[in-house]
């Protein structure tokens, strides 16, 4: 199996990039296809001391920055990193593509360089993030600002697919992000989405309400791109600030930094379910072929779990599965 890695996108590339590639490899076995300027990416290579052993380099032509417009990677820099990367992937020089590039770009390149499956106008991007007891599948996590009905409830079939290929997740549980948990609550959009999911072959559980989601009350919550982005960033921000909060109580005195040390094992425990790093990255479901986001900010441990996540996708088959639900987009543009 090849993957192909994005070697110039997101704020710790190449280093952390390469290293993640070299973790990757010895790992899981696989090649990786890094697309790039060679030269750097050799240079950064050698000085890091990484062996480039399985992994080959596709010349590309610089990077696209978090500051270029997302049609960039289609027009003014279409021989940038991420751009040569699709491409590769849409040519069958690899299995799935992983970038911690710019989101906007990735989703424009995404859609049109791969494609979307029958069925299907809009990727959805598609983070994993935890909860009490495990963890859930947002979609949409930012790529579609403004949805129709229909395209929620393909974001619910896609993400119970994944939840059960890849997390074995038997039957997930299909919630609806909204404001109330009664039928009739939220916008007319969450109203006629509600509908279609109770009528769907899907188990829903209705609507879950944003104190809820962090207790498991899903496996996969729906929301349309505007929502499920402030949801995702809430939490992401909860995190840190968790984190931060409890690294300040426990280190005000001697008898608290005490106190930590025998806490320590819980402490890490929770720090790690709460590291983004642990999770991969956020796919974007219903294109073609597997293209996974990996946070902007990935160190060598998310890139590595990113291509894990990548290689789970591609072996369990996951783009069938959906192509076989095939649920109809309808008008949705």
């Amino acid at each position: 199996m090849r993957i192909i890695m994005d070697g110039l996108g997101g704020d710790n590339a190449p280093d952390e990039m390469l290293e993640g590639a070299r973790l990757a490899v010895k790992e899981y076995g696989v090649e990786i296809l890094i697309t790039g300027e060679k030269e750097k990416l050799r240079a950064v290579a050698y000085e890091k001391s990484v062996p480039l052993d399985g992994i080959e380099i596709l010349e590309a032509d610089g990077a696209l920055t978090m500051d270029d417009a997302p049609t960039e990677v289609l027009r003014g820099k279409k021989n940038c990193s991420m751009a040569v990367g699709l491409r590769a992937l849409a040519e069958g020089r690899g299995d799935a593509f992983v970038s911690a590039g710019n989101t906007g770009a990735m989703v424009v390149g995404s859609r049109s360089i791969i494609g979307c499956v029958d069925g299907l106008r809009r990727p959805a991007l598609a983070p994993i993030l935890p909860h009490t007891t495990g963890c859930f599948m947002l979609l949409d996590g930012g790529a579609n600002v403004e949805c129709r009905p229909e395209m929620l409830l393909q974001f619910g079939h896609m993400g119970a697919i994944y939840m059960e290929k890849i997390l074995s997740i038997q039957s997930p549980r299909v919630g609806l992000a909204n404001i109330g948990a009664e039928e009739h609550k939220g916008t007319q959009l969450a109203q006629d989405a509600y509908a279609l999911l109770k009528n769907s072959s899907l188990r829903f559980v209705g609507n879950v309400e944003g104190r809820d989601i962090p207790f498991g009350a899903c496996d996969v919550l729906v929301a349309d791109g505007f929502t499920g982005n402030i949801i995702l960033k809430l939490m992401e921000g909860m995190g840190l600030f968790m984190g931060q909060t409890i690294k300040g109580m426990f280190t005000r005195n001697m008898l608290t930094m005490g106190a930590a040390l025998v806490l320590k094992p819980a402490l890490e425990g929770f720090k790690k379910k709460m590291d983004y790093t642990e999770y991969g990255g956020a796919p974007l479901m219903g294109l073609k072929k597997p293209v996974i986001k990996a946070h902007g900010s990935s160190n060598a441990h998310a890139f590595q779990n990113a291509v894990r996540q990548a290689v789970a996708f591609v072996k369990e088959d996951v783009i069938a599965e959906i192509e076989g639900t095939r649920p109809q987009a309808s008008s949705a543009g």
